[in-house]
């Protein structure tokens, strides 16, 4: 599969017919929102971990020296946390040229997490996941390895340590522990502690 999918996501998964979608983020779009929303919710999803194994050839690196950000992998039993939007279908004109480096829409249940006994209740919302069978995919590697990669790379939307550093940041404000992150960000700070 190619890895610019917006084409793909418009004609796989029409929304017009709809008044509003959620949006499930788990990885920039938590604290980088450049986009209207009607409501934002932090929430979470079940059965899917973070992890640092899809290229970017669009923001935080390019075709010839993509940068490393997140897709989510199934991970029966662990939980995923990150912040929900709710937009207007018109939204994804921008969502899908946003997210088109691999990125496709799927349907999940969504859980919010700041509503009392709200938990159990379940929202259908969207989720952009690269799987391995795009072009962009770089696949699993160690911490080490992972850091060294993100410290020398970058593109368009920047650095693409400062794509790290911004999300571990967004997470430890949730009060969410995410080791996959916090493991990457120590050995990224190790590389360049200016960070």
């Amino acid at each position: 599969m190619s890895h610019n999918t917006a084409a793909l996501n418009k004609q796989r998964q029409p929304l017009d017919h709809l008044e509003s979608v959620w949006l499930f983020g788990y990885g920039s779009l938590i604290y980088k929102a450049d986009f209207p929303f009607l409501n934002k919710k932090p929430a979470c999803i079940y059965g899917w971990q973070r992890r640092f194994w899809q290229g970017s050839h669009d923001h935080r690196g390019t075709p010839e020296a993509p940068g490393r950000v997140l897709t989510l992998i199934e991970a029966p039993g662990e939980r995923c946390a990150g912040m929900a939007y709710q937009v207007t279908p018109d939204t994804f004109e921008h969502l899908d040229h946003r997210e088109k480096n691999g990125y496709l829409r799927v349907f999940t249940e969504l859980h919010w997490l700041d509503e009392p006994g709200q938990a159990a209740v379940q929202t259908k919302g969207l989720v952009y996941l690269a799987s391995a069978d795009n072009e962009a995919y770089l696949g699993p590697a160690s911490d080490e390895a992972i850091a060294a990669h993100i410290a020398r790379s970058a593109g368009p939307s920047g650095p693409n340590s400062e794509y790290l550093l911004n999300l571990a940041q967004a997470l430890r404000d949730m009060n969410e522990h995410e080791e996959h992150v916090f493991a990457i960000e120590r050995e990224l700070l190790k590389l360049t502690p200016e960070c």
